[in-house]
């Protein structure tokens, strides 16, 4: 049996805890502390290494499942959680003061392996925006080159997360 590896990334708040949380078949491990910064106005804990779900797929393969710390202090882990990774879910939270600008921010960081992978943007907390246009979103990709789905969900349901994983999944298929 083989294990495969996937990583959540995005901005601290997006939902990458949550994501795995829904879809892991084993309680997720999570190296949440309280926050102690500006995060702290957000949300009561943040991830400070690494959120780990595993999901069996249908071949008996187990897909390992690992969440990125959102805040760019810890930066420093997003290129050893992604290293051998099948692709990227990327969340980003569409109330945040500039979501596309998150996204290229994202995007850059991880342009090693979007370029030997397959990424899926998953655009979360869009029921609580005034506004709810993928069109910046692609206007990002486009400016670096890329087109890949941008996919507005909710992060807290089951079936929104194993959409952005049956998309990626088809994805990797079809390169």
């Amino acid at each position: 049996m083989s294990e495969i590896k996937l990583v959540f990334a995005g901005p601290t708040g997006a939902g990458k805890t949550e994501a795995i949380s829904q879809i892991s078949e084993k309680p997720p491990l999570s190296t949440d502390l309280s926050a102690s910064d500006e995060v702290a106005l957000q949300k009561a804990t943040t991830t400070v290494a690494m959120d780990f779900g595993e999901l069996t797929l249908p071949g008996g393969e187990k897909l390992h499942l690992y969440g990125t710390p959102g805040q760019e202090r810890f930066a420093h882990m997003w290129p050893i959680l992604a290293r051998g990774s099948l692709g990227i879910i990327l969340l980003i939270d569409h109330t945040a003061n500039d979501p596309a600008g998150d996204l290229e921010l994202y995007l850059r960081s991880f342009r090693p392996l979007i370029e030997e992978t397959a990424i899926v943007i998953g655009v979360t907390r869009s029921d609580l925006a005034p506004e709810v246009d993928a069109q910046p979103y692609h206007d990002r990709l486009a400016e670096q080159g890329l087109d890949y789905p941008v996919l507005f969900v909710d992060p807290r349901d089951q079936q929104d997360v194993l959409m952005m994983l049956d998309t990626l999944l088809a994805l990797l298929e079809f390169q």
